[in-house]
């Protein structure tokens, strides 16, 4: 139950959240170093941590970007003894519980009951120190994982950014348009082949 909720928390951490002093933590810890190629970019493995026994996350940017500010990222987690619905139900229940304080919460769920996969689309933002918005927007697949005979499930994700009141006011008009053709390539890109440390 612990990667559930770490899977929830992911959303926290990944707004505009300092990172820890492992910030610089590139080991590949889940067989993933990259490049991953997404939409014809190259991401290079730029992040990742072990939060909890069974719980790894890889953080993935373009050349020149980092964790910390980015326009756009690759995720890959893997969770061990959880579901697809019971870390899907926590990241909706962590979204619905930001919308009293966050104004640009909006999400979409789409299921596949043929292979137990779902994608989560969302959106969220905070300000920054200047009062200025960040906002971000995420397409969360989630896939059924198994792992030297563990059950788990696989985070393969996509996620955007644009900071400054400006910025985001463009962002949110050109997502408009972007988000169909993102959401589709997520859904329809090769699983990477992660596994568990041993």
């Amino acid at each position: 139950m612990r990667a559930v909720q770490y899977f929830a928390v992911a959303i926290l951490a990944a707004l505009a959240v300092s990172l820890p002093a492992a910030a610089n933590d590139t080991t590949d810890r889940l067989g993933v170093s990259g490049p991953i190629v997404f939409d014809g970019v190259d991401y290079v493995l730029a992040w990742s941590s072990n939060p909890s026994p069974g719980y790894f996350k890889q953080e993935y940017v373009p050349e020149g970007q980092t964790v910390e500010s980015y326009g756009s990222m690759v995720l890959i987690e893997v969770a061990a003894g959880v579901d697809v619905k019971a870390a899907l139900a926590a990241q909706v229940d962590m979204l619905n519980q930001r919308r009293g304080s966050d104004p640009l919460v909006n999400m979409d769920v789409i299921q596949n009951d043929q292979t137990g996969e779902a994608i989560l689309d969302f959106i969220v933002s905070q300000k920054d120190a200047q009062g200025e918005y960040i906002a971000e927007w995420n397409a969360y697949r989630y896939a059924p994982h198994s792992s030297g005979g563990t059950e788990g499930v696989l985070l393969f994700a996509v996620s955007h950014r644009a900071y400054g009141n400006d910025n985001v006011r463009t962002f949110l008009g050109n997502l408009k348009s972007a988000r169909p053709d993102q959401i589709n390539k997520i859904a329809q890109h090769e699983l990477p082949a992660a596994n568990l440390p041993r």
